[in-house]
């Protein structure tokens, strides 16, 4: 964003932009075939979505959500 307002640059956000939103909609995509693959049960497929949509939350899905301890 620095570079796109700052120095007038847009291009940059136009690619970063284009690939964290393909890796979201493939984030999307691999909690679904979870769910249907492992029967996630409703609760843990919507924390993982959940966790998709706020800053870091994947990290968090990951730590404490995907783990098979």
């Amino acid at each position: 964003m620095p570079l796109k307002y700052y120095a007038n640059m847009p291009q940059p956000n136009k690619i970063f932009g284009m690939a964290h939103g393909l890796l979201f909609i493939l984030y999307v995509l691999a909690v679904v075939q979870s769910k249907i693959e492992y029967n996630w049960p409703f609760k843990k497929t919507a924390l993982a979505l959940l966790a998709s949509i706020i800053p870091f939350g994947t990290f968090w899905a990951d730590a404490k959500l995907f783990r098979e301890d």
